[in-house]
């Protein structure tokens, strides 16, 4: 959808069921009695979808305003939580962040609007009542939505508006994602308490509800802010301090079998750069890539057909800062990157060689006394 890859996970499944029994077992059918049973159903049903396909523009809306502001989207999953849109890097200004972040309310506050407006206008009409049953729920989430995701708590986009805010009053990215992330602590911890009062009073539901919402929000939080620290850490480090230079390479013209019986590339590494003419990067194939080609194929499939094409991964240069290098390897699925000097390739970047530097930084006693 517009370019970009939209995913459902299987809980969806989940709130789609919880929708269609609720509305047509309880809602729909104590607010409109006397309907014949398939209407409660399928109102029910159709209101499901539309609920999620809410879900869908407002993540969707994230994706094309960061695409706008220069920062490229791998893709957008819908799952249990609602929605979630996977941004390659991070915004570049506080103005970009903000406005990245605050689409997405905005549209569920309209989308709420619309429904309710809807809902307002088919009222009088007598045989309309489920779908402006259906019209009205719609409206209501909508604006729960969208006040809920303007809390000012990561990871809700109000976190990233709060983040935004810091972001442009202190200069600093990583003290503003530093208040956000401890705003989202806050939050979850918070939503868990009052779920589990809940449960005590006897809302079992609604308080593991609350729970489980409050746990991912504190989950999420800790994790963006561990991500904080690291960046901080790998902050002034170039992408050479951490790149395995001259890596072996693999012709793209070799076969899958030729590649697989060569002892060069079977004992040492689990990946390696593919180059086409000699020395143009063409992109990276790995063990268990090549070794899931059946084996009557072998001698017949070049490695260029089973590799990472270069197009798919990160290409930082050797002086690019290593922190704006990690989003993109926790993105990308071969968890690597080539380096490249102009089109010649000079090295390779795989997550263990982030952590090696890390592990290093922290350790010395040279970050020890940046610190201090």
């Amino acid at each position: 959808m517009a370019g970009i890859r939209v995913g459902v996970h299987w809980s969806v499944l989940f709130i789609f069921v919880l929708i269609l029994v609720g509305l047509a077992g309880g809602g729909f059918r104590e607010a409109h009695p006397n309907r014949p049973v398939w209407q409660y159903w399928l109102a029910s049903a159709v209101t499901g979808l539309v609920f999620l396909l809410s879900l869908l523009a407002h993540e969707l809306s994230h994706a094309l305003v960061a695409r706008r502001n220069g920062v490229s989207v791998d893709d957008i999953t819908l799952w249990l939580l609602g929605g979630l849109a996977r941004l390659k890097s991070e915004a570049s200004t506080p103005g970009a962040e903000l406005r990245i972040a605050g689409v997405g309310p905005l549209v569920s506050l309209v989308l709420g609007v619309l429904f309710a407006l809807a809902a307002g206008l088919l009222a009088g009409f007598t045989d309309a009542g489920l779908v402006v049953g259906s019209l009205a729920w719609l409206a209501g989430i909508n604006l729960v939505l969208a006040v809920f995701n303007a809390l000012p708590a990561a990871p809700l986009d109000g976190g990233r508006l709060l983040r935004a805010i810091v972001w442009w009053k202190t200069g600093s990215p990583l003290r503003a994602t530093a208040v956000a992330t401890a705003a989202g602590r806050v939050l979850g911890w918070g939503l868990v308490g009052v779920g589990l009062y809940l449960v005590l009073l006897g809302a079992v539901f609604s308080g593991i509800w609350l729970v489980v919402i409050g746990w991912f929000v504190v989950a999420v939080a800790t994790a963006e802010g561990g991500q904080a620290r690291l960046r901080e850490l790998l902050g002034g480090i170039p992408v050479s301090d951490a790149m395995t230079p001259d890596p072996v390479t693999v012709p793209a013209t070799i076969t899958v079998g030729e590649f697989l019986a060569d002892p060069r590339y079977r004992y040492r590494h689990s990946a390696f750069p593919v180059v086409d003419n000699g020395t143009t990067p063409a992109g990276l194939v790995t063990l268990k890539g090549a070794d899931a080609v059946p084996e009557a194929e072998r001698a017949s499939t070049t490695v260029a057909r089973v590799m990472v094409p270069v197009d798919d991964l990160p290409t930082p240069h050797p002086d690019d800062p290593l922190a704006r290098l990690v989003p993109e390897l926790q993105a990308n699925s071969a968890h690597r990157a080539l380096v490249l000097e102009g089109s010649r390739l000079v090295g390779i970047v795989t997550s263990s060689d982030i952590s090696r530097v890390t592990s290093w930084l922290s350790s010395s006693s040279a970050w020890r006394s940046r610190t201090v």
